[in-house]
Parts: structure tokens; sequence; C-alpha cells
């Protein structure tokens, strides 16, 4: 089930005014799916070097991954639940840069990250009833808002901004029937607009 914002709100994440708060603020740590789990570990040797000392220190003493009763497995946070993700660092400008992106950006590893940072500001949390997803729109209203007024200066759909993960996450298949139907529904919001 796919909410309405997600074609018809639009969004281009502006890090040089949020500095990748993303990672920093929030309940818990990154969600992380069953793959997820295993792949951290396989991957953990690789992407040490880009982590900062403390983070290694919280890794040893908290684990690679924790569970939260809320949200299930999560990466790590220094210190308390609503520190910066033990993954991230921030760099000279103060913006966050992810240890699995960084390396995966220099060829090290062939993982990204957690597909929920991918996929943010979509949010995506199982049916309560069924074997289905609910994709949600969740900027968070003070932390995005650069973002959001990004995306509708560029004009730019959240779902197309987010183009690699939703087909990362779901497939290509998937994405190209998801932007038929958005312009779909484009169009008839603009016909009935006319109407008016």
């Amino acid at each position: 089930m796919i909410s309405d914002d997600v074609v018809e709100k639009q969004f281009v994440c502006d890090l040089s005014k949020c500095k990748g708060g993303c990672c920093e603020v929030g309940d818990a740590g990154a969600p992380l799916t069953e793959e997820e789990l295993t792949t951290i570990g396989e991957v953990y040797e690789k992407i040490k070097p880009y982590l900062s000392a403390p983070a290694i220190l919280e890794i040893e003493r908290k684990g690679k991954i924790v569970f939260n009763p809320e949200f299930g497995w999560v990466t790590p946070t220094l210190g308390s639940d609503k520190e910066i993700c033990v993954y991230g660092r921030k760099d000279k400008d103060g913006i966050i840069k992810c240890a699995f992106e960084e390396a995966y950006n220099n060829g090290e590893i062939s993982w990204k990250k957690p597909i929920s940072c991918h996929l943010y500001p979509i949010v995506v949390r199982k049916g309560t009833q069924g074997d289905y997803d609910r994709v949600n729109y969740e900027p968070r209203e003070i932390l995005c808002s650069p973002g959001c007024e990004l995306g509708k200066k560029l004009k730019m759909p959240v779902y197309v901004f987010l183009k690699e993960a939703l087909i990362r996450k779901y497939g290509e298949e998937f994405f190209n029937t998801l932007d038929i139907s958005a312009k779909l529904h484009q169009a008839s919001m603009e016909n009935e607009e006319s109407k008016k």
C-alpha cells in the first residue's frame, strides 16, 4: 500500500543544510532487515577504518546490532538511544557520513547501507493484516524542511528522488509500474483542477 504522498509530494535531500541529521535524530538506530543482520557482520572489518574510536568501543560493548523492543533489530547508537548511529561520523563540515556508504563508494563493499536509511524519508512498515508493506512518506518536520523546499524548487517527486532505493527494495518492474501510476494520478489531478 503506497501513500499518495509518495507520488504527490516533492523532496530532495539537502545535506548542506540538514547535515545528515536523520542518522542522529530519532528514537533508535536504523531498522534492519533479517538479511542485513548477517551482512553487517560480513562487512564490519572493511568498514571499521571509517568508524570513530568511540563508535568502535560502543560496538565492542553493545554489539554490531541491537534489539529495540519497539523497532526490532537496529544499528546501535552512541550513548543513549537518541544519539548518532555508531556507523555514522561527522566530517569537517559537520555532515554525518555513513561508514557503509563510504566503503561502498570506494568499491570496498557491494552493500550500500541499510535499506531503511536508503529509502528515507520513505518509511516502510509491515501491514497489520496480511503479507504486504505500507509505504509512507514521513519527513521530519524541522530536520527535513530544507529537503522539502529543495524538492519543490526542483519539482522532484519523492518516488523519483528515491528511484534507486525503491528499485533496490522492490525491483525495476515495481518502480516502472509506480511511475506509470504516478503520472496517471498526476494527470487526473490536473484534469480535476482544470474543471474547477
